[in-house]
Parts: C-alpha cells; structure tokens; sequence
C-alpha cells in the first residue's frame, strides 16, 4: 500500500464508489441516495480552494481502497481553526488498520497547516470509529440524541475531538 494525495483526475471515480457503498450500506454518511458523478468536481475543487487535504492509500496495482480528508467544522470566520474530518476505507479491505494509518496522518497534516481542533462526528453505534478515535487521544465532546433517521430508525450523532498544540500564535480576524 502506498500513501497518496489524491486528485480529481486519478481518484475522483474511487473515492464516489466508496462514498456511494457508504451511503448506501452503511451509517457512515447520512445521505439516502448515492452521489452522482457531476459532484465529484465541487467536491474536489472545494478542498483544494480551501486547502484541505485529500489523502489516501492504493494498493500495489494502483487502485485507490482508502481516503481521508477534512473540511470546514463550521462557516463562521472564528472556527478557522477547527476542522471536521472523515475516512473512509472500501468494504474490501477494512480491518487492516488502513483507517487508523489515515487518521495518523491526517493528524500530522493538521498539525502542519496550523489546525488546532480535529472534529469526528461519528454515529453512535459505530463502535469501530470510536474506538480507533478513543486509541489516538480523541475525547468525547458530546452526542445529539437522534440527529438522523435512516434505515427505518433513529441515529444519535457523537462529537470526538482531538485538541493540537497548534497554531502557536493564533490571531482574530
């Protein structure tokens, strides 16, 4: 497995049918339908515009089975300093600790462009996500009791946050 920046014209059709199996399998997203092509694009050019990393790992016939990355937490100029962030490993090869390699990562990359706040929300009863959040210094920062309904039934939305030493000399405005 290699590590990887990911880019539009390499990995945008992976990253969508990893997107889409999470969408359609599983709690990880809370969207009903599965994305379109066409919205790989904005998808794209909103995290480079921002800065934000795409990160990911392929396998030794160079196909994309894993990605991370972080956006904005929220669309007000003081939270310029936290970020929301997700992974997301292809049904295939999860249990490999590719997750947790990508999460370390994604840390270091923070750390670097002067993040000061790393926010997972992660369903409740993802008890895999949890826990690998719990293992690299993540704390629970709170839980909205049924904040999404899919699948027939009510899904309770928990906050974990890691807290870096950076930016050294943060500033308003």
């Amino acid at each position: 497995m290699q590590l990887v920046m990911c880019t539009e014209e390499r990995h945008a059709a992976a990253i969508l049918a990893i997107f889409n199996d999470a969408i359609v399998n599983s709690t990880a997203l809370y969207d009903y339908r599965p994305r379109a092509p066409e919205t790989m694009g904005p998808w794209f050019a909103a995290k480079n515009g921002n800065n934000f990393p795409v990160i990911g790992y392929e396998d030794d016939d160079g196909r994309l089975v894993a990605f991370a990355s972080y956006g904005a937490f929220r669309a007000f100029p003081a939270f310029k300093y936290s970020v929301e962030h997700s992974i997301y490993v292809h049904k295939d090869h999860r249990g490999a600790g590719l997750g947790r390699k990508l999460l370390e990562e994604l840390i270091e990359v923070a750390r670097a462009r002067d993040v000061h706040t790393l926010v997972g929300a992660i369903d409740a009863a993802n008890g895999g996500s949890i826990a690998l959040h719990t293992q690299l210094g993540f704390q629970h920062a709170g839980t909205i009791r049924q904040a999404g309904f899919k699948f027939g039934r009510w899904l309770d939305l928990a906050f974990y946050q890691l807290t870096l030493e950076t930016p050294l000399h943060p500033v308003d405005g």
